[in-house]
């Protein structure tokens, strides 16, 4: 692989960085250091940027420090210098310099490079025992590979520090492939006129070589360590020559004929590989099927080169023996090739075929050697039966499962970190197993943040603290997040409630040196292996975070919650219990739990603002305050359903003559538009009723017009159309008249109401339903019936008495059940009925409307009939003077007989007929005159020589408000006057 890189590397173009040379990224340096908003710069460059700014790095002054002695361990020095040195050479022929540094970024040694840029490196301190991390000379190839974990290729001015300008640089960082942890950082360095891109990729490869060898020796060592062990059976006189011979445990006959099944196996498996990963426990027991018992063992054993490890070996006792077969060398050399290179020489302690060990000249995906796969893999091909083959003693059974047996298999063998991975990689994985099922299972915000809590901790963290933005909480849409942010923390999963945290509730914002803050401006997440280290961390209260410290947390993983491009707030991931700091591994964990609760959670959100914005749109439409008109006491609740807002309502319209419409309403479905259709149809009854129409007359009205409104009300509306038409809607519309007692009704397609009488006995009013709101074609009937004094009349959505678990012919009889009880008070009923029909989360909205209806009796109510001639005209001014004056109203008398007179004789010069007159003291004094005529008056302005015109003029003035209804045998016309 190096080897081709020497050809790549002397073919290098020298190109330059045109955008730095016309002045663009030192523009953008100056614009970002005076804290304008920078956008045209590379993402990696500018979180970079934001880092060392955070950090307090100053461009024009950075001060090295040093370190003397200097050195990497001898396992990563085999494995990386003959990459160096085959890097070095393939760049002889251009002048790049390789720098070596160790995890924190201090240069152990430096490689190749000219006389001229030795001189420009030394000059800026780039040397041997320096300390390049990103904290101290701000953004370059070694820091800036170590801070962000990944490769990075900058060039010029993309430096922070003003003394790199000269240079262009690509960092990569060396993992172990076993453990996940950055051991060393690579770097090439070059003049920025003689840097090239393809600088990046040189150095990735040479990364991925190291790791590669690293790889090859763990192997060399788990094989050393297998030799060991089998040395020691055979010096110890086990029977056979285990070193000619690897067994592998199988399933055998099956469960059923006493053999180990795939599930003991598996079991088997798991808990060797976490005796392995112990660094205390010795012994194990297993429960297997069949009442059997497998005794683990795990024995240290050193190899012949000073390699330690530990094998684990496995007695089963209590079943019959074990088959054993040999093993079979696998031959397909896929991309995991390597892998399974390595599988074959742990398992047959032969030399593995040169064409299947992963040599410089074979090629590797830039994936193949990352942590996750080998986590797996490693643990894997060592988890076999391999092993010293068992003494058959007289009353022992071949697996040594018999009385005094003394012998085992080998079950496990490798370094104990490697088991340790394995345990980790398989928790993890459960981990995020239980996180997709137990994340999210709400609609609520701060659930769902206590959901991540409550996976977290212990599992993972044993602090765990989600701080999201006020904004969120309300289901709006969060502004940019910062330094200057204040967050609420909503969520707090902990093992010790003595950690000195800020509760749950409290308003918390970051200082700008801190991690969370950091992740909030870059959208990045931030590993603190040793928070003792973390000054930026601690600086945000010293008192309080000291003590933490003391408590035991040293480790922290905060990540943002990033969703649809927007972060929401941050979660934070704290280690006191558990000693192990937190890894690499950890830290793509803790991304991949942010990530779904932030998803989750930006659902929640959404739809708390949808949900909020239905239910105000739903609370505005509907009726507000309390109604007091004097023929009913009414009492009314609407209940929105568990899926949100939705299309029902009610409704109380005071209409003349004392009476009172009720009406009820359902639109089917939830949501904005079914709150929007609602408020247009009860906007559209209020008009309806003001023109006094029967029920019967003013639902086929409805009925138009809701066809209208399916049609597009004479657009072109697309089918597909979200709001192309209304889905069904019902009504039921009733008049109650406290003068006659009367109440008549009609229904379109909805539920019958109920009447209940003085006595408490529940009757439902035979009503013909009608069809539902828009189809038409069919006419609506009006049906009349006598109320009771004291009667009251409930009208509900189907809601009520009807939903999943319950058919509505149940729900009526339920509610008969609950209204049969005389003298209750509409609310009583309300909550009564609200209290037996209604689930704790009903799966639809219900509205309900009771009402007590009232009679207004003859002395309130004064009646005359007289026939169309002019001699009544002062008759009536007479009558109603009289009248007034019995009811103590005299300062209302001559506006009243004014008013009176002047209605008569409208109707005696324009209607036919006999004349009558009709005086109601309600809230209002009403005075009615009834004609034979259907034809209205009509308002006018009357000019100076008009001889009529200004009687309704008149009448128009001195009352509050007039108007007209039409009844079956001609027409009334009205006047209210304010008592008082």
């Amino acid at each position: 692989m190096v080897g081709e890189g020497r050809l790549q590397a002397r073919e290098v173009s020298r190109v330059s960085v045109a955008w730095d040379d016309i002045g663009g990224l030192v523009d953008a340096h100056e614009r970002f250091l005076a804290g304008a908003r920078v956008e045209d710069v590379r993402s990696p460059i500018l979180e970079s940027w934001k880092r060392c700014r955070s950090e307090g790095v100053q461009p024009h002054r950075v001060l090295l420090p040093y370190a003397s002695g200097l050195a990497l361990d001898d396992r990563l020095m085999r494995a990386i210098e003959p990459v160096l040195k085959d890097l070095t050479a393939s760049l002889a022929d251009v002048s790049m310099a390789v720098a070596l540094c160790d995890a924190q970024a201090r240069m152990v040694q430096r490689y190749g490079g000219g006389r001229r840029l030795f001189k420009g490196l030394d000059e800026v301190n780039f040397a041997p025992g320096f300390d390049a991390s990103e904290r101290v000379v701000g953004t370059n190839g070694v820091g800036t590979a170590l801070a962000g974990r990944d490769p990075i290729y900058l060039a010029g001015r993309e430096h922070f520090a003003d003394c790199l300008q000269p240079f262009s640089c690509a960092g990569a960082p060396v993992r172990d492939p076993l453990s996940g942890r950055i051991e060393a950082v690579l770097d090439i360095t070059c003049l920025r006129a003689d840097g090239d891109p393809a600088m990046l990729r040189l150095v990735q490869e040479a990364a991925r070589d190291i790791e590669t060898r690293l790889l090859e020796q763990a192997s060399e060592r788990e094989r050393a360590l297998l030799a060991a062990y089998r040395r020691a059976c055979r010096d110890s006189g086990g029977a056979g020559d285990p070193s000619q011979r690897a067994l592998q445990l199988l399933p055998g006959p099956g469960p059923e004929e006493g053999g180990l099944g795939p599930v003991d196996l598996s079991m088997l498996r798991e808990k060797a590989e976490e005796l392995l990963a112990s660094s205390q426990r010795t012994l194990d027991e297993v429960a297997l099927s069949g009442g059997r018992v497998a005794t683990l063992l795990r024995r240290p054993v050193t190899g012949a080169a000073g390699e330690t490890g530990a094998v684990v070996e496995v007695r089963v006792l209590g079943g019959p023996s074990l088959r054993h077969v040999g093993l079979t060398e696998p031959t397909e050399p896929t991309e995991s090739g390597r892998l399974r290179a390595v599988t074959h020489t742990l398992l047959t302690n032969t030399p593995t075929p040169r064409s299947l060990v992963p040599g410089r000249n074979a090629p590797v995906s830039p994936r193949a050697v990352g942590p996750p796969p080998l986590l797996m893999a490693a643990a894997s091909p060592v988890s076999t039966a391999v092993g010293p083959q068992p003494r058959t003693q007289e009353g022992t059974h071949a697996n040594g499962s018999g009385p005094g047996s003394a012998d085992g298999w080998v079950v496990l063998v490798g370094e104990p970190g490697v088991g340790r991975l394995a345990v980790l990689a398989r928790k993890r994985l459960e981990l995020l197993h239980d996180a997709s099922v137990c994340i999210g299972t709400t609609l609520d915000v701060t659930r769902t943040a206590e959901e991540l809590a409550e996976v977290a901790v212990p599992r993972f963290a044993d602090l765990m603290v989600v701080d999201l933005s006020d904004p969120v909480l309300l289901g709006e849409e969060p502004g940019p997040l910062g330094g200057e942010t204040s967050l609420r923390r909503v969520a707090m999963g902990f093992v010790r409630e003595e950690l000195p945290v800020y509760g749950v509730g409290d308003p918390v914002q970051y200082v700008p040196s801190t991690p969370q803050v950091h992740c909030l401006e870059t959208g990045q997440s931030v590993l603190e292996p040793v928070l003792a280290d973390a000054e930026g961390w601690i600086a945000q209260d010293p008192a309080r975070f000291g003590r933490a410290l003391t408590e035991g947390i040293h480790s922290l993983i905060t990540v943002p919650l990033r969703a649809r491009g927007t972060v929401l707030g941050v979660a934070s991931f704290y280690r006191s219990e558990k000693p192990a700091p937190f890894e690499d591994d950890d830290l793509c964990l803790a991304q991949e739990l942010a990530a779904r609760a932030a998803i989750c959670i930006d659902n929640a959100r959404r739809y708390t603002r949808e949900h909020n914005t239905a239910l105000a749109l739903q609370r505005s439409l509907l009726p507000r305050g309390r109604p007091e008109p004097t023929a009913v006491e009414v009492a009314c609740r609407y209940l929105p359903a568990q899926a949100g807002v939705g299309g029902d309502w009610f409704d109380v319209i005071p209409l003349s003559g004392a009476r009172v419409a009720l009406v009820v309403g359902d639109v089917v479905g939830h949501g904005l538009y079914a709150a929007a259709t609602m408020g247009r149809l009860r906007t559209a009854v209020h008009n309806f009723s003001a023109l006094d129409m029967q029920p019967d007359e003013l639902l086929t009205q409805l009925d138009d017009l809701v066809g209208g409104l399916d049609r597009g009300e004479g657009w072109a509306v697309e089918p597909s159309h979200q709001d192309s038409g209304i889905v069904g809607a019902t009504c039921l519309y009733a008049v109650y008249d406290p003068v006659s007692r009367r109440c008549s009704l009609a229904r379109a397609g909805h539920p019958q109401p109920a009447v209940v009488g003085p006595d408490g006995t529940v009757d439902f009013v035979d009503l013909p339903s009608g069809p539902p709101l828009g189809l038409g074609g069919v006419p609506f009937e009006t049906v009349e019936l006598e109320l009771a004094e004291g009667s009251q009349l409930v009208l509900y959505t189907d809601g009520l008495v009807e939903d999943r678990g319950r058919d509505i012919d149940s729900g009526m009889n339920k509610l008969r059940a609950v209204l049969s009880s005389a003298d209750r008070a509409p609310e009583d009923t309300c909550e009564a009925v609200l209290d037996a029909l209604l689930p704790a989360r009903p799966s639809d909205d219900v509205a309900l409307l009771v009402a007590r209806v009232h009679a207004m009796g003859p002395e309130r109510v004064a009646e005359w009939q007289w026939p169309s001639d002019p001699a009544i005209v002062s008759r009536s001014r007479a009558a109603v003077t009289r009248q007034l004056s019995t009811w103590g109203l005299d300062d209302l008398a001559f506006t009243a007989a004014l008013v009176a007179s002047e209605l008569v004789t409208n109707a005696i010069r324009h209607a036919i007929g006999p004349i009558g007159l009709r005086l109601i003291r309600d809230r209002a004094l009403i005075c009615e005159v009834s004609d034979g005529s259907s034809t209205s008056p009509r308002l006018r302005r009357a000019r100076s020589e008009d001889e009529d015109g200004r009687g309704l003029f008149l009448v128009a003035q001195f009352t509050e408000r007039w108007g007209t209804r039409y009844t079956t045998d001609g027409k009334v016309i009205w006047t209210e006057q304010l008592l008082g």
